[in-house]
């Protein structure tokens, strides 16, 4: 086994298919392919299922990515350690819920790190990928709502993929709608006078589930649904269209101008924050990431910030 050996597994995890992992990292496809064949004879194990659509991580895979991670996050910090004068290669994956804070965050830690060598990826997704990409490492940490209503099904599912859920902020939740919509001008609104409008969602794929939406109060029956997969789609689709959605309050800089934030008047609060798998000790990089994504959050006075980053996680309840 060798540390080359890993770092291919490790990619091709992440990337989801050995050909986009093999024009990554520039090396061919049949490196990485013998690469993990020879693990997978060497170890008596099958690390990948192959199909048309891309490879996924077996039980024994996922497992053993894991240990591959901290080996070679040891081997890196060696490296550092010994050998300051070379170059070291930074990585960082984070999956997250269609949040522009979260963004933000990652933007701003991208033009912070001064190294020679980095991977930085963002991957907006549905709720149940951010579960799953952090269960099998593909991502360091993803970032999620919970509230009173989907928090027990969310906390059974953290458990089941041995991650830890770490509370960032907590918010009212708010409606957005264009600035020339007819409630764009309320102080606050009720969910009777949303009721004519079309509700905007972003789509959950394969585990679309009330529990799993990114919006609150979405178990509430609508007659008419929008569902999205981007940001820029719903952008336009506020800017310009008559419809709605629920969110923290927290207004992106391509939607300041254009869009109305307005407090829904419920007695409700949403907590965002984000999970990490449990064998899994925070980069720097993470670090840093989480607390730009607090400088973020903080400049709006929409929300409350909760506990400090890497805390004790919250209790599931």
């Amino acid at each position: 086994m060798t540390l080359q050996q890993l770092r291919y597994l490790i990619a091709i995890a992440e990337y989801g298919s050995i050909n986009a992992a093999a024009q990554n990292l520039y090396a061919s496809q049949s490196n990485l392919s013998t690469a993990i064949k020879d693990l997978e004879a060497e170890l008596g194990i099958s690390i990948f299922m192959r199909s048309n659509r891309g490879v996924t991580l077996t039980n024994d895979g996922t497992e053993l990515l894991g240990y591959a991670r901290q080996v070679i996050e040891q081997a890196d910090m060696l490296s550092e350690r010994y050998a300051p004068g070379e170059a070291s290669h930074a990585r960082l994956a984070i999956s997250t819920q269609h949040y522009y804070f979260s963004v933000q965050a990652f933007v701003d830690t991208a033009d912070e790190y001064d190294g020679d060598e980095y991977d930085f990826i963002l991957r907006e997704c549905a709720t149940g990928e951010i579960i799953d990409d952090v269960r099998t490492f593909r991502s360091e940490a993803g970032v999620l709502y919970t509230d009173d209503f989907n928090r027990r099904v969310l906390a059974k599912a953290f458990a089941d993929a041995n991650v830890a859920y770490f509370p960032l902020f907590d918010a009212r939740p708010h409606v957005f709608v264009g600035e020339g919509h007819p409630l764009a001008g309320r102080e606050r609104v009720s969910i009777d006078d949303l009721a004519p409008y079309p509700r905007y969602s972003f789509e959950q794929g394969t585990t679309n589930s009330f529990y799993y939406a990114e919006e609150p109060l979405a178990y509430l029956p609508h007659k008419r649904n929008v569902r999205i997969s981007d940001r820029g789609t719903l952008t336009n689709l506020l800017t310009h269209h008559s419809g709605y959605t629920i969110s923290t309050g927290v207004l992106s800089s391509e939607m300041l101008s254009g869009i109305a934030s307005i407090p829904l008047d419920i007695d409700q609060t949403m907590q965002v924050g984000y999970i990490m798998h449990n064998e899994r000790r925070p980069s720097q990089l993470l670090r840093s990431y989480i607390a730009n994504l607090r400088k973020v959050v903080e400049q709006s006075p929409m929300v409350s910030a909760t506990l400090d980053p890497f805390e004790q996680p919250a209790e599931a309840n």
